[in-house]
């Protein structure tokens, strides 16, 4: 689904921050993007939306990623922000999650549908006509999350997801990824939430993967951790 095949970029004329990057994820995975600050993650993020162009071949569902293909990319990836403030920019939730269908010339009705089944299936309902500088910063989370999902894309990308949520909304939100079908590239600094949501894990350090693997097997090792600037998980600390 999405393939990035040696990826380079920099903000710099020589200072690059992703250096000879390759992987692949497959339709329907869930993997964790890990790594220290600066490790490159969110650079990661941007250049499979297309927000960044650098050097080396990103494929998107097996498309080449340019500016042809640009907005047939974009169709398929959602893309939930770390800042719900910015992500939810319309009065209400409601028409928050009909803009992004509408924009793409899905019927009026088409687009009530969509909102209605999402709303539903997230049991959220009674978010439809709430104001968005009136509910709660959970609330909002999983209202842009519900955003996205009215768009129908095939894989959605998450920037910190668990981010400032209390253990309430943070454990909502953890299950609500958890339910997602699609396929699912998420960011975080939470390896908690990174091992209860992902099967597999890509760890970053310096632009580069340092490891890529199984979930459980990369965020059990704690020497792999320490050497990246990393901690256990935890609920595996103790173990």
């Amino acid at each position: 689904m999405i393939e990035f095949q040696h990826v380079r970029f920099a903000y710099e004329k020589g200072r690059e921050v992703i250096r000879d990057l390759s992987f692949r994820i497959a339709r329907g995975e869930a993997v964790g993007l890990i790594g220290a600050n600066g490790a490159g993650k969110s650079t990661v993020m941007k250049l499979a939306l297309g927000l960044l162009s650098g050097e080396g071949r990103i494929l998107i569902d097996g498309e080449e990623l340019n500016r042809q293909t640009l907005a047939s990319a974009r169709r398929k990836l959602g893309f939930v922000l770390q800042n719900s403030d910015n992500q939810m920019f319309m009065p209400t939730v409601y028409e928050d999650m009909i803009f992004g269908p509408l924009n793409y010339m899905v019927s009026r009705e088409e687009a009530d549908r969509r909102v209605d089944e999402v709303l539903a299936r997230l049991d959220l309902q009674a978010l439809k006509h709430r104001h968005n500088h009136r509910i709660s910063g959970g609330e909002k989370r999983m209202a842009a999350i519900a955003t996205i999902l009215a768009m129908e894309p095939e894989a959605i990308l998450m920037d910190e997801p668990s981010s400032a949520l209390d253990p309430c909304n943070r454990r909502l939100v953890i299950n609500t990824i958890r339910g997602l079908e699609q396929t699912k590239l998420i960011s975080s600094h939470d390896l908690d939430m990174i091992l209860d949501t992902c099967s597999r894990v890509i760890l970053l350090s310096e632009g580069r993967i340092a490891a890529d693997g199984p979930a459980e097997e990369i965020l059990r090792d704690r020497a792999l951790l320490e050497r990246n600037h990393l901690e256990l998980p935890l609920r595996l600390a103790g173990g």
